[in-house]
């Protein structure tokens, strides 16, 4: 017996999540900054024999790392992009680059508390203009690198993935790759502004403890952020979002259909920023169609995948 005949309308691509090409670019930017601003403070510190410097240097190094993971992540979501090996698409390598950044953020966190509290048990000297100089100039780069990672938030795109898969037209849901490099920039700007406050304080009134203590308050910051993203970031990872807005709008749709139907079982996960595949099952009444409750789901547009599966009630 022959098969019957493919139709290419009853396939569609996998790709669902379209990149971000502002962020990847403006990550690439960041990370050319920071790596700069990394081998002037290092080199400065060898030739000055300054730990200081030093110091601050080896310190933007493990954000100069995180920013090149994130970029790394970008470019590998788009090159596997179709890869049929990646059911769902490529989007989570993105959210496993951000995951990853969160835990090395913890990392810096531990290490600003260990110097800390060890420079409030044992205070050493501190050269205030050459560490305050540091610090503004580190400042100045951090900012340049927050503004444009500020600036790569993608703002929606539209298309179909045919069965009426489409994206809406604005998506305005984080991009934790983004948002990680983002953290990294940001605790390096916080720590830099805290730092020059503390150095001001101590040379102006001898307030040497100040140091210390506002490398305490950094390092809870960071533990702070990076708490939050670790969160999030994980979430994605193991589909734990089934406490999404857009399982209950699938409730609500299947509960509100002119055809009576009661879900028997529901899944529901991220394939991209603001995206969602879903899984439907349905105990409804005989010769009820999958294809009339998937028009009635496609009023949500984040749905870009759906299956529905029907059992006949009785």
């Amino acid at each position: 017996m022959q098969a019957p005949a493919h139709n290419p309308d009853w396939t569609h691509s996998h790709h669902f999540h379209q990149g971000n090409p502002l962020a990847e670019r403006n990550t690439r930017w960041a990370v050319v900054l920071t790596v700069a601003m990394m081998v002037v403070e290092i080199a400065g510190g060898w030739i000055f024999n300054s730990m200081a410097l030093l110091a601050d240097g080896w310190h933007m190094s493990s954000h100069a790392l995180a920013l090149g993971l994130s970029a790394m992540a970008y470019a590998a979501a788009r090159h596997y992009a179709h890869d049929r090996r990646f059911s769902f698409g490529t989007w989570k390598i993105e959210v496993l680059a951000g995951y990853t950044s969160a835990l090395a953020l913890v990392l810096v966190a531990v290490v600003m508390l260990v110097q800390s509290l060890q420079r409030l048990l044992s205070p050493q000297p501190i050269h205030y203009d050459e560490a305050i100089a540091i610090g503004t100039v580190g400042l100045l780069v951090n900012l340049a690198c927050a503004w444009l990672l500020r600036g790569g938030h993608h703002h929606g795109h539209s298309h179909d993935h045919g069965h009426g898969h489409s994206h809406g037209p604005a998506d305005h849901h984080h991009d934790l790759n983004l948002r990680s490099a983002y953290l990294h920039v940001l605790a390096d700007a916080a720590t830099s502004v805290l730092a020059i406050v503390a150095l001001f304080g101590g040379k102006l009134w001898g307030f040497d403890w100040l140091d210390p203590v506002m490398g305490l308050v950094g390092a809870v910051l960071v533990a702070v952020w990076a708490q939050g993203l670790l969160r999030d970031a994980g979430k994605v990872l193991l589909d734990a979002e089934m406490d999404a807005p857009v399982v209950e709008e699938i409730r609500e749709v299947i509960a509100a259909s002119p055809v009576p139907a009661s879900i028997s079982d529901l899944h529901v996960w991220r394939v991209g920023r603001g995206d969602y595949a879903c899984i439907v099952s349905l105990v409804t009444a005989p010769g009820a169609s999958p294809e009339y409750f998937k028009q009635q789901l496609r009023v949500h547009e984040e749905l870009v995948h759906i299956t529905v599966e029907l059992h006949a009630a009785g």
